[in-house]
């Protein structure tokens, strides 16, 4: 299955797959034409910007110019999913960066999501899997047709799972830690 998964990555397709939180929208986070999909599948203008997920630390070092002391200091400590708003991303797609020229990174708490990106090698996008404004599915069982039906292959993997949680997301502005969403 996980090969069959990062070759749908490597072709530029689609992915409907559980996290580390809520079942989310993937797709390879360099690939310009593979986010636009997600985009048009959450009907969701591109200027807002998404969720990238990384395996490890040394891989966000790869995407992001400087990572803040702070931040390392944050996502070693965390105790439940956390996403860090970093500033001047690189080597990702153009449409998953913010106007502010920053991107929302998280490092999943997923063995399976974890493996997924170490086996790909590259950033997947994690966005939730919802048309933008409908409520976020909390399991498997409440996703819509919708999404079901626009996805190119659907990660067969957790379904009985509910997770109501999105991740807290935090953005390091100087000194300061902001929280964009608890």
């Amino acid at each position: 299955m996980l090969q069959e998964i990062v070759d749908k990555l490597k072709e530029g397709k689609t992915i409907l797959y559980p996290t580390d939180t809520v079942w989310g929208l993937g797709c390879d986070a360099t690939n310009e034409d593979a986010v636009k999909k997600i985009y048009t599948i959450k009907n969701r203008a591109e200027s807002k910007s998404l969720i990238i997920l990384v395996s490890s630390i040394s891989m966000l070092k790869e995407f992001v110019e400087e990572i803040p002391e702070k931040a390392i200091r944050i996502l070693k400590s965390a105790t439940k999913p956390t996403t860090i708003i970093y500033q001047n991303p690189k080597g990702l797609a153009v449409n998953t960066i913010a106007s502010d020229n920053t991107i929302a990174i998280r490092i999943p708490d997923s063995e399976f999501c974890v493996q997924m990106i170490e086996s790909f090698g590259k950033p997947v996008v994690s966005t939730s899997a919802n048309i933008s404004g409908e409520p976020t599915p909390k399991s498997f069982s409440e996703m819509s047709n919708a999404i079901l039906n626009s996805v190119d292959y659907v990660v067969n993997l957790q379904q009985d799972k509910v997770n109501e949680k999105s991740s807290t997301i935090l953005k390091i502005d100087g000194d300061d830690i902001i929280v964009i969403r608890e």
